[in-house]
């Protein structure tokens, strides 16, 4: 079996830390879900979502709001404004010092609603505390040997890179949203006090924006392309081969089959359909295993043959391993009984890229 790409091996542990901080927020905070109803007894229960709605918006709120245009500059990236209204985090609308009828986006005020400030309250701590668990997890001086590779690497790398994934635009490409941003100044001192994801988050992303300066998603290619073959896979086995979820799956079926680098077609003698590579899906799937190696070739050139390899060395054992087993970051992914993931389908692989979808930033898709 070949090695994983670099930026699968970056995906896992971020998918992973994500997945865990999310379980533990919805452990911790009241909210609502459809499968579950509202938290009883709760006065403010908004709805539930996933890490990326702190990442991108409401850890940069405070008491007295925030600009639309200062959380984008801040931030570096999208958010989902309207929908962080409407699940009952946010309010957006005018300051109350701007007397125009309809100021433009850029000039209204953010202010989080109750619901936002409780959900920022359990949200700050989750990211520490999950890393001290992986310390514990991993051995301290893994952990330590992980950060240091990683903000060797992400010293390098434009500054203006969010610290964040970005939610997936159309065609599902992770393109930041303000260039210009500083969410983590590119020098090793500013990096030291990063979170563990922030550190993955900017180095995974500055692999994707290579990567996708060849046009194509790497999250489709990743999570989709990678899975499928000339003889067609049932559509319904593609989330458990791929990790992602059906909603995520369908995005991007939807997308490559207008391409014409997927088809689908009724299973033979049985329900369902079958995708399979059309020849420019094979040829996109080559390419995609070609680009991820020769940006890896690149990156040891460019930032230390030494470094590249060394986060390589500790990012292989952590994860999915090779022949199916799992690695030691698995050991954090059991959800509360009570959790919506406890119903869910039955875990496949991490996802070889986030995808972080509107429908409430989930890593994987949900």
């Amino acid at each position: 079996m070949p090695p994983l790409p670099l930026s699968a091996l970056l995906s896992q542990p971020l998918v992973a830390f994500i997945i865990e901080c999310d379980n533990e927020f919805e452990h911790q905070m009241p909210h609502t879900t459809t499968a579950h109803g509202r938290t009883q007894g709760a006065r403010y229960a908004p709805w539930l979502t996933s890490m990326a709605m702190w990442w991108t918006c409401l850890r940069y709120v405070g008491d007295e709001g925030i600009t639309v245009g200062e959380l984008t500059s801040l931030a570096g990236t999208r958010t989902t404004l309207t929908h962080l209204q409407r699940w009952g985090y946010i309010r957006v609308g005018p300051g109350p010092a701007d007397a125009r009828p309809k100021p433009p986006e850029r000039d209204q005020v953010i202010t989080l609603q109750p619901g936002g400030r409780l959900a920022r309250q359990v949200w700050a701590p989750l990211p520490g505390q999950v890393e001290a668990r992986w310390q514990q997890r991993l051995g301290a001086a893994t952990l330590a040997g992980l950060r240091a590779a990683l903000t060797g690497l992400a010293s390098q790398l434009d500054p203006a890179l969010p610290a964040c994934m970005p939610i997936l635009g159309y065609p599902l490409r992770s393109e930041p949203a303000n260039r210009a941003a500083i969410a983590l100044a590119g020098n090793e001192d500013q990096l030291a006090g990063a979170a563990l994801p922030e550190l993955l988050s900017k180095v995974l992303l500055a692999f994707a924006v290579e990567f996708e300066a060849g046009t194509r998603s790497l999250a489709v290619m990743a999570n989709l392309i990678r899975v499928l073959d000339a003889g067609g896979v049932p559509v319904a086995e593609l989330p458990v081969r791929s990790g992602v979820s059906k909603e995520g799956i369908a995005m991007a079926l939807g997308l490559v089959t207008k391409a014409g680098t997927v088809e689908q077609a009724a299973k033979p003698g049985g329900r369902g359909k079958l995708a399979r590579l059309t020849g420019s899906g094979i040829a996109a799937q080559r390419a995609y295993a070609g680009r991820t190696a020769d940006i890896e070739a690149g990156w040891r050139a460019r930032y230390g043959a030494d470094l590249v390899a060394g986060l390589r060395g500790l990012l292989e054992p952590l994860a999915d391993l090779p022949g199916g087993g799992h690695g030691p970051l698995w050991r954090g992914l059991e959800p509360y009984p009570d959790g919506w993931r406890a119903s869910a389908r039955a875990a496949g692989p991490l996802p070889h890229y986030p995808m972080v979808l509107h429908r409430g930033g989930y890593p994987d898709g949900s």
